[in-house]
């Protein structure tokens, strides 16, 4: 039976084989000993370091584990590297704000940068740290940071990836050895690459929403109410469309859907504004239940339900009734006789 070798999968993520003194890395907590906690550096392939217990913080230590746990993934500063027998000492006690911040951001990056090296080396069968270098670590030195890279990748892959080269060591017809230059990615490897990138990278948009209630009890309540979420729906544009559904009187929500969640925010609070005038002019009135947040597809998903649930529950009614006071007002779906919407 034949066999293939499988691709190395294991590579650090940055050029460097070690970090740099007084930089915030992201560590993993592996143990807990007498000297201090041993760790792996997760953006350095999980080499080992240790945090001595005198740097886990500026305050007298009364409970090592309140400080730090096996398991917990947190920023650490470099105090001390051995380059030669790959000693990394850490403190935890060190570590600002401000490091914290940057490097949590930075780490998030790289994650998802080799995240999308790891699945193409697999994909394509080659091992990452090549992969690293001869794509990733050059894209790394010409902006700064692959993930920048990346994201141009979405939209204009040929104007990042095609200046990449490699040298290939070759014997020429006359026994010598001979260094070509040629692309760096193959049709193959180019394809496996921009196909990750794209899937992984491309913006999703938010989902925004809001909950109201509404209500009018002036003759042809729901007339009004009615024109009021046509108001409502107006106040969107082609990039924000606005929409407004009963969920059950006199409770509504509006939704938008944006790729800027601080722009789907500003659509629906204008939407709401308009909703409002409208509703009080007819001397109705609108309550706002849930200002307008980005929701999760879980919550999208369980109101998507629920209206699916009313609607049916809605259709059995309708279907067991045959009564001459069940004209519809003009509603849709509204049942206007127990809404309390209108009298």
């Amino acid at each position: 039976m034949a066999t293939t070798n499988s691709p190395n999968l294991e590579c650090r993520m940055y050029e460097a084989r070690f970090p740099e003194v007084d930089t915030a890395v992201m560590i993993q907590v592996k143990s807990i000993a007498e000297m201090g906690a041993y760790v792996s550096l997760l953006e350095y392939n999980n080499i080992e370091g240790m945090i001595p217990f005198n740097e886990l913080s500026r305050r007298r230590i009364r409970s090592v584990n309140s400080l730090i746990r096996v398991g917990r993934q947190e920023p650490a500063m470099v105090v001390r590297v051995d380059r030669d027998k790959g000693y990394i000492d850490l403190s935890k006690r060190r570590v600002s704000e401000e490091d914290v911040h940057a490097c949590e951001e930075r780490y998030n990056k790289s994650k998802l940068v080799h995240s999308i090296m790891r699945h193409v080396s697999e994909t394509v069968g080659i091992d990452l740290e090549d992969l690293y270098i001869h794509i990733g670590w050059p894209l790394y030195r010409k902006f700064g940071h692959a993930f920048e890279a990346f994201k141009l990748i979405v939209s204009d892959p040929d104007s990042v990836l095609e200046p990449l080269t490699k040298e290939v060591k070759e014997i020429g017809s006359d026994g010598q050895e001979v260094t070509k230059v040629e692309p760096a990615l193959t049709e193959e490897l180019k394809d496996a690459l921009v196909k990750n990138i794209r899937r992984r990278m491309t913006p999703q948009p938010l989902k925004i929403r809001a909950d109201i209630e509404m209500k009018c009890f002036q003759f042809d309540g729901v007339l009004h109410i009615k024109e009021a979420m046509r108001k409502a729906e107006a106040a969107g544009n082609d990039d924000c469309l606005v929409k407004i559904k009963l969920v059950a009187p006199p409770l509504y929500v509006l939704t938008t859907q944006t790729l800027e969640k601080d722009k789907g925010i500003s659509v629906l609070n204008n939407a709401i504004k308009a909703c409002t005038e409208a509703i009080e002019n007819e001397k109705g009135k609108l309550i706002v239940k849930e200002a307008p947040r980005a929701v999760s597809e879980r919550e999208d998903k369980l109101l998507a339900e629920h209206l699916a649930k009313l609607q049916s529950a809605n259709e059995e009614v309708d279907g067991d009734v045959d009564s001459e006071d069940e004209e519809d007002t003009g509603m849709g779906e509204v049942d206007v006789e127990n809404s309390g919407i209108a009298e």
